[in-house]
């Protein structure tokens, strides 16, 4: 009889997991989890053109080493901020986009001063890293977009009733997004008149 209750407790256990939804958190923990190392992998993929970037860009002459430097140093430091999958906080999300940010800005204003550089304009193998760097950029807008959709229904899920229930019992936290950057909600001022 004691074998019987035991089996009974542990189906009902097992059948009480099953409806609350303890499965499916650990299932959709493992698509943010994925979604998460599709992003790194877009972003190691900028963080990879860079290097043949800036020695395509350092083959011309006088151009700009402050320029060059600050792109090295924004790789450094964007390669060297990581998230654990299993702890995507919004803080921990806001400090990885802050140092893709600034490499993004940096690669920029590379990008601007070549403009000064019509030999380089012509140089086959910087046209082609430069749109190899264009497509990274558009890959790491649909990955953020996929993860944030796939954060969303992580988080919508682990805050309903009664999974929410279960979440805290066994540490289901909500996930953190992708933001827009500051004063991305404004249009960027143009002036013909200089």
């Amino acid at each position: 009889m004691k074998q019987f209750l035991q089996v009974t407790g542990l189906l009902l256990v097992m059948f009480m997991f099953n409806s609350c939804g303890y499965n499916r958190m650990v299932a959709l923990d493992e698509e943010v989890k994925s979604a998460w190392s599709q992003v790194e992998n877009a972003y190691q993929r900028r963080a990879d053109l860079v290097p043949n970037l800036v020695a395509t860009v350092k083959g011309v002459a006088n151009f700009e080493q402050e320029t060059l430097t600050k792109v090295i140093e924004a790789r450094s430091k964007a390669t060297g901020v990581t998230i654990d999958p299993t702890k995507i906080t919004p803080d921990a999300i806001q400090k990885f986009q802050e140092a893709q940010n600034e490499l993004s800005g940096a690669l920029s204003r590379l990008l601007v001063s070549v403009e000064k550089y019509p030999e380089l304009k012509a140089n086959q193998n910087f046209l082609e890293l430069q749109s190899q760097l264009e497509g990274t950029e558009n890959r790491i807008s649909v990955e953020r977009k996929k993860f944030n959709e796939t954060v969303q229904a992580y988080n919508t899920y682990v805050r309903k009733f009664p999974a929410n229930i279960i979440a805290g019992m066994f540490g289901f936290q909500q996930k953190g997004y992708f933001e827009a950057d500051q004063g991305a909600e404004k249009a960027p001022t143009v002036d013909f008149g200089k």
